[in-house]
């Protein structure tokens, strides 16, 4: 973890900060890569207390982002548990993870490259108002300085959102646009609503549970729903 190269990440997230930009002027694969990590993601919570993910990094599509879309569509796993209780969690290694703990999480993460998890919630006072979560391809506790390292990176990435609104978090206003990762799945979710007549909430409940069941990916489901590819009517799981 050269320290020197840390330290400039720091100075860039306080810049931001002072400037108004967003995240996306920190690269998530960079960061990750100071911070000993092979991926980052940052989620919010919403209200209703899901996460929606904001930051990541493309290029480790399937670490970080397929591990958090997982969580989503299951609802357990490291991030969610330290979106819940207000603490991090750290799993030296998923597939030695006694299976009860997030038994249906587990084994499908185990199809995964990913074997350590570091989930960092960010807090407002004593309230989690998000979680960054840290993937790596290798097992092993981290180091106690890449530990220290992620929860500033956690506190340095919460003051910047803090700084910034959220219309331009959103929108993109001067360059601190975020993306809404999921924007598709809620927006399948309202077409689903309608088509079924339910609430939003049942409606992502059974859109969830037909990507499970058919062992897809919530994001293609969705894409597949809005372009009507696939309908679920009131028998279908």
């Amino acid at each position: 973890m050269p320290r020197a190269e840390l330290e400039m990440l720091f100075d860039r997230l306080r810049q931001a900060a002072r400037s108004g930009q967003g995240l996306n002027g920190v690269s998530p694969g960079t960061a990750a890569r100071l911070l000993g990590h092979d991926a980052l993601t940052l989620c919010l919570a919403t209200p209703r207390g899901h996460l929606e993910l904001l930051w990541s990094d493309d290029a480790a599509e399937q670490l970080g982002p397929a591990l958090d879309d997982l969580q989503y569509t299951l609802g357990e796993g490291p991030t969610l548990e330290a979106l819940r209780t207000g603490r991090t969690v750290t799993e030296p290694d998923l597939r030695n993870t006694p299976v009860g703990r997030w038994p249906q999480f587990l084994p499908a993460a185990a199809r995964s490259d990913v074997r350590t998890v570091v989930a960092v919630p960010l807090l407002l006072g004593l309230v989690p108002v998000g979680v960054l979560t840290a993937y790596r391809t290798r097992p092993g506790a981290p180091s106690a300085q890449q530990v220290e390292a992620t929860d500033r990176f956690a506190r340095a990435a919460l003051n910047l959102l803090l700084y910034t609104s959220p219309a331009r978090l959103l929108t993109g206003e001067h360059g601190a646009g975020l993306t809404l990762h999921r924007a598709e799945v809620h927006q399948a979710t309202g077409v689903l609503a309608v088509q079924l007549r339910v609430a939003l909430d049942q409606a992502l409940l059974r859109l969830r549970a037909h990507a499970y069941s058919q062992d897809r990916a919530l994001l293609d489901v969705a894409r597949d729903i809005i372009a009507h590819r696939l309908r679920l009517d009131n028998g279908s799981s």
